[in-house]
């Protein structure tokens, strides 16, 4: 046998032990994206227990439009809110002579780690009827506030904490675009605004979207800010059907829940699909910086204002409530314990644990194959991203209430409620970091005689280990803000930061989640941080 044909055979039989190997990876994402599917048929099953005509009568009732309507209204409200508020803020820190650029760019972001259920405590707290600021205000005969409840108040909280998804997707947009577009529009006349609406818009439409579609699963997913405010929207209601005994009412509007998120999903997938060429660029040059000339300084008293009202407040108030004593602020009989946090950090960990070992075979096969099995795998993976938290939550309340009982509110089931959530990221950190490694690295491991198994582990798990860890980190810092499944899946007496945060803030004890609310903040600071650091420019 020649050399070539040797050579020809070792080839053949590498193929075929990676179409073996590839089989059994195939299978066994695909029983990974089943059980993350899971939930959503134990819904259906749910709401099929229902009767037809109490089903219509629940789904139309007045009630249930006007949370409809209060849900669809605070999602395009905040959506487009954030995107005029962070296209702006972007184009001045990626594009402009704005002074203190890198400095804005960090504190403008910052907003994004404080949880929004966090931020409507400490609105609430300053701007209420008997707030800290209305308090302040009253020597000097200001008698009454803005009314910060309602709708418009959810807004502005809502938008105040999720704008940064905008601000940061804009600004890696703008970051990526080649100069040289923008330049040839200018050389043929065009002002900066038409040279801006032509070309740097529609290049940059891609990244605004994939920052809306996030703002707006968020809007609608929350459930702690429009509790707080006291605004009747989807997630709220559902936890309140469910606490009042009404089952039915609220399997059927957790079912309408994710038909509107569906829609929104369709939305921004056809957004994305018409603009795909968007992403096209020509060169990696960077644009020269706009002078803002005397607005520059005007520009950044506007960057100081956003990151005052966003970030400084809310600590300001945090502050405050670690000192401050009076009604509202003793102990009341809610005793903080610090196995809470421990309890906090343990779930969290054990859920980025998870979720790594079961991304690695998701995302490995996402990279490495091209088949329809599995890039099926890794988009189903994103199902549970998509799901808001309270929909999640209740989902694996009624399958353990009536097909697992020994399961229900045990850490396994809250577990899994945390990795059916955000295994996304782990899969998109490890996918993206696989991508980079040359396949050739792991033919070359074969053809000296190692395993699959061995070759992987020698050679490219070293080599994607950065993004593993990335993922995890963002799986534990992500876990320790969750709310809503948190609420409705924990062990009775099992208490997590979340969990008495929740428990003193409807107690009217606020001064007691002072402590357990900076440590989230802290910690979810740890995430912006690993980001920024990767961002250029």
């Amino acid at each position: 046998m020649s050399t070539r044909e040797g050579l020809s055979a070792l080839r053949r039989r590498l193929r075929r032990e990676a179409d073996g190997d590839g089989l059994g990876l195939t299978l066994l994402s695909g029983a990974i994206a089943a059980a993350v599917l899971s939930p959503v048929a134990w819904l259906f099953l749910r709401v099929t227990d229902v009767p037809t005509a109490e089903a219509v009568s629940l789904l139309t009732a007045p009630s249930t439009t006007r949370v409809l309507t209060n849900s669809v209204l605070l999602v395009t409200t905040v959506t487009v809110a954030c995107v005029l508020l962070g296209v702006p803020l972007a184009m001045l820190t990626a594009r402009t002579d704005l002074p203190f650029r890198r400095f804005f760019t960090v504190v403008l972001a910052l907003p994004l780690v404080v949880p929004s259920y966090i931020g409507a405590f400490a609105f609430v707290s300053a701007f209420g009827p008997r707030g800290a600021l209305a308090d302040l205000l009253a020597p000097l005969g200001v008698g009454r506030l803005p009314e910060i409840y309602g709708l418009g108040g959810t807004t502005l909280v809502l938008t105040l904490y999720v704008y940064p998804y905008v601000f940061l997707t804009t600004r890696a947009a703008l970051l990526s675009l080649d100069a040289a577009h923008v330049e040839a529009a200018r050389i043929l006349g065009k002002s900066r605004l038409a040279a801006f609406r032509e070309v740097t818009l529609p290049r940059i439409v891609p990244g605004v979207a994939a920052g809306a579609l996030l703002v707006a699963l968020y809007a609608l997913s929350d459930f702690g800010t429009p509790a707080i405010m006291g605004t009747d929207v989807f997630t709220s209601y559902i936890y309140v059907a469910y606490n009042g005994f009404a089952a039915d009412q609220a399997a059927l509007l957790s079912l309408q829940l994710l038909g509107v998120t569906t829609v929104i999903l369709a939305l921004e997938s056809r957004v994305g699909q018409d603009d795909a060429s968007a992403y096209a660029s020509g060169g990696s040059r960077s644009a020269a910086r706009i002078e803002l000339g005397p607005w520059r300084w005007v520009a950044a008293l506007c960057c100081l204002a956003v990151a005052a009202v966003s970030l400084a407040l809310p600590v300001g108030v945090l502050l405050l409530w670690l000192f401050r004593g009076g009604p509202g602020y003793a102990a009341g009989g809610f005793p903080f314990d610090l196995s809470f946090a421990v309890n906090s950090v343990g779930v969290s960990a054990a859920a980025a644990l998870v979720s790594v070992l079961l991304a690695v075979p998701v995302g490995y096969l996402a990279a490495r194959r091209a088949s329809w099995p599995a890039r099926l795998a890794e988009r189903a993976t994103y199902v549970g991203y998509a799901m808001p938290g309270v929909v999640l939550g209740l989902a694996l309340v009624f399958f353990g209430v009536k097909f697992a009982p020994t399961v229900y509110q045990t850490l396994p089931l809250l577990v899994f409620a945390y990795v059916v959530r955000f295994l996304p990221q782990a899969v998109g950190t490890t996918s993206s970091s696989v991508l980079q490694v040359d396949a050739h690295l792991m033919e070359a491991a074969r053809a000296l005689g190692e395993s699959p198994r061995s070759a992987f582990r020698r050679v490219t798990l070293p080599l994607i280990w950065p993004g593993v860890l990335a993922g995890a980190a963002l799986v534990f810092l992500t876990t320790m803000k969750e709310l809503p499944a948190t609420l409705l899946l924990r062990p009775t007496g099992f208490e997590t930061l979340v969990s008495y945060i929740w428990q003193v803030q409807e107690a009217g004890y606020y001064g007691l989640a002072a402590i357990p609310a900076l440590t989230l903040i802290a910690v979810s600071a740890g995430s912006m941080a690993v980001i920024l650091a990767q961002e250029r420019g």
